[in-house]
């Protein structure tokens, strides 16, 4: 394997310009360049916060204050946040009919934001941006919340009386069975996978690239980090997305106007 940066990027675009089935995973390590912190690295939010547990949330008043409180403190990054180089340039794979979907860990919602249709993000871990109601599964705005939460309302609740949390998945609580059904159905399917800012180290997510490599899939992963299939991969290249996936994306674009001239 060729330890050239300029190889490698001419090998992941003519590998996407090929036109299968191509899909793009991504984890934290693609959002930390638009300012939303990274939950798990050192210096993250679990090194500052215990995480609350689901069971915590359901049954304690006071672990719901504290659950808000934690949000309320994220909720001005969110709302800046604005998609990055790199989640343009997945988006412009996308335009170019050779992105079939993207699978994600994040719970920012740039993908969307990026221009890829919401259909086609599958969002393994929920969005922060959603508020649902964990009783009658209602969803309520998220300024809303926040405006309540300004007002005094520490642990708001629906008007159902269900209690209010972030359409994300904590801790303890079961993962969504059709997200992650459709997420391996396209690892399985994929000709050609690429992880993006992941450490590949949460389950059932962390998967994904496996049921790629066992199906004959071209994996690529592009990461500041070590991960788990780093030796099992066909191109493996650390550096931040921000930098790199523009260039794959202007050279799978010089390939397809080269091929139709």
């Amino acid at each position: 394997m060729t330890n050239n940066i300029e190889d490698k990027i001419s090998i992941v675009a003519r590998e996407i310009a090929k036109d299968g089935n191509n899909v793009v995973f991504t984890g934290a390590g693609i959002s930390t360049e638009s300012g939303i912190p990274d939950f798990r690295s050192k210096g993250g939010i679990w090194d500052k916060y215990r995480p609350i547990y689901f069971d915590e949330f359901m049954s304690s008043k006071e672990a719901r204050i504290e659950y808000w409180k934690r949000h309320a403190e994220l909720y001005p990054d969110l709302m800046k946040a604005r998609p990055n180089p790199a989640h343009m340039a997945v988006a412009q794979l996308y335009e170019m009919g050779l992105l079939e979907a993207v699978i994600t860990q994040n719970i920012d919602g740039l993908h969307q934001d990026s221009g890829i249709p919401g259909e086609q993000v599958i969002e393994l871990h929920g969005n922060t941006r959603r508020v649902r109601c964990m009783s009658c599964r209602k969803i309520v705005s998220l300024h809303e919340v926040h405006k309540r939460i300004e007002q005094g309302d520490s642990a708001p609740e629906c008007e159902c009386g269900g209690y209010l949390k972030s359409d994300t998945i904590s801790f303890g609580q079961a993962m969504p069975v059709n997200e992650v059904e459709k997420a391996t159905e396209l690892s399985q399917n994929a000709d050609f996978f690429m992880v993006i800012g992941s450490t590949l180290l949460v389950h059932p997510a962390a998967a994904m690239p496996g049921y790629a490599t066992k199906y004959g899939s071209f994996l690529v992963i592009l990461n500041l980090s070590e991960t788990p299939y780093d030796d099992v991969s066909n191109v493996l290249i650390q550096g931040k997305a921000g930098q790199i996936l523009p260039e794959i994306t202007k050279e799978v674009r010089r390939l397809k106007e080269q091929k139709s001239a």
